[in-house]
């Protein structure tokens, strides 16, 4: 039998509901890899197929995942638990549910490493680290990477940041923190917008190369990254949608709010690439950067722009505060989990969760490092788990929620949790059980090199 409420409590109200799945879906994919995955797929032509699979695989699949949440109000594990026993479903669905959270906290131990790179960088940027010269910026950043201490030293300061939100639970801590970081985080970033658009033809440059299409430029591998990352952005696949729907009141509409927060997460990709690509242009770097370009390209543009000591303290604690409302809901699902499980206080399951993945973000700092030749696969810990992670377990989870949600679930639940009129209710059950995964299923056969 569904709960009517969560355990852990519940959003004061839609606004603040929006705000933390918005902060759950805007990280580091919105402002760190869509601008460089854009930059290597080149521009234009990548956005239109990144901004197709948000509309036709992401929202649909979002909408399905937030009802399912709702609907089971526990952690990911435990909803579909519930909710195959409430179908009359097969119980391994709960499979589901554990690769949710094990892509959270794999997703968490190599994100919260990325992010210690940008608490790094407000502070070179303070202390006046940027350089109009690349080949100085260039060595700064190497000299990060090679630094296991200072790697692991950030890494844990951005890990203990996290889990002291998290501990502080749904009301106190998630919804607390997201109504001071997001909207901050807004204005941070149209501020450097509004900086970008004094760059002159630079600026032009800009929006020319991520609105122009250039359809030659894309291939499977392309639509593969623009699928996954649509997945990777939304929050989608990893339990932190469902674990957050779970504290969603009744009688807020779930379709609308997934609308808006989609809509504010594809928003801010776009103004990081409007904020980001002009200075790239106006400063003769390569927006095919890879993911060094916000730390190698970036810091040349601050070091040769008037007021590039603040911009680029503005810009980094931008980039700390996305990181930090996505990494709060990565770890969220299993702390969840522990709290109904184990009968931990949240405190406990926050630290348990929050060392486990620490432990893990350790070993994906050394990848930079003293580990950089141990592969598998032929990938480094760091590149091996990006791959596993967002070009595969959050599409494979996208699918299997898809179904879940079209096929399995009885419909008046389904209809029940949504509260659509027909016409809407009618073009989500088609996205949901045959446009997205059909999608989904047909890239991930080219993934495995079937077609």
């Amino acid at each position: 039998m569904a709960l009517t409420k969560s355990i852990h409590g519940e959003w004061s109200s839609r606004f603040a509901y929006i705000l933390a799945a918005t902060g759950s879906a805007v990280g580091l994919g919105n402002i760190w890899k869509f601008p460089y995955i854009t930059g290597e797929n080149g521009g234009g032509a990548f956005v239109i197929v990144y901004l197709a699979c948000v509309v036709a695989i992401g929202i649909p699949i979002m909408i399905a995942e937030s009802m399912m949440g709702r609907r089971g109000r526990q952690s990911p594990v435990n909803t579909l638990v519930t909710l195959s026993e409430e179908a009359g479903a097969n119980k391994n669905w709960h499979f589901l549910g554990w690769m949710g959270v094990i892509a959270g906290i794999l997703i968490l131990s190599y994100y919260s490493v990325i992010a210690g790179w940008a608490s790094a960088y407000v502070f070179k940027a303070i202390f006046g680290g940027f350089s109009s010269d690349a080949t100085v910026i260039k060595a700064t950043f190497d000299e990060l990477m090679a630094s296991p201490v200072q790697l692991v030293f950030w890494h844990t300061v951005f890990m203990v940041a996290t889990m002291s939100v998290v501990m502080r639970g749904v009301k106190s801590g998630l919804e607390r923190a997201v109504q001071l970081l997001m909207p901050t985080l807004f204005a941070l970033l149209i501020i450097l917008v509004g900086y970008a658009m004094t760059t002159g033809e630079a600026y032009f440059k800009g929006l020319s190369f991520l609105f122009s299409p250039d359809f030659s430029e894309i291939d499977g591998d392309a639509v593969l990254t623009a699928m996954g990352h649509a997945f990777f952005t939304l929050g989608l696949g990893m339990g932190a949608i469902m674990v957050y729907g779970s504290y969603l009141p009744s009688g807020i509409s779930i379709a609308k709010t997934s609308l808006y927060i989609a809509g504010a997460d594809t928003i801010v990709a776009l103004l990081a690439g409007i904020a980001i690509f002009p200075l790239v242009f106006a400063n003769g770097l390569e927006p095919g950067a890879g993911p060094g370009l916000i730390f190698q390209t970036l810091p040349i543009a601050f070091g040769n722009m008037t007021g590039g000591w603040l911009f680029g303290i503005l810009f980094f604690v931008l980039l700390v505060f996305a990181a930090l409302t996505s990494a709060i809901s990565l770890i969220e699902p299993v702390v969840a989990w522990l709290v109904e499980n184990k009968e931990f206080t949240r405190v406990k399951a926050s630290i348990i969760s929050g060392i486990a993945t620490w432990t893990l973000g350790v070993s994906v700092a050394l990848s930079f490092n003293v580990l950089s030749d141990f592969k598998m696969f032929d990938k480094t810990i760091f590149d091996l788990l990006d791959y596993l992670t967002a070009n595969l377990m959050l599409p494979i989870g996208g699918f299997c929620i898809a179904i879940y949600a079209g096929w399995i679930m009885q419909k008046k639940h389904v209809r029940e949790e949504l509260d659509l009129p027909e016409q809407q209710f009618k073009l989500w059950e088609v996205l949901v059980c045959y446009i997205a995964p059909g999608a989904v299923f047909l890239v991930l056969l080219d993934v495995i090199g079937i077609l």
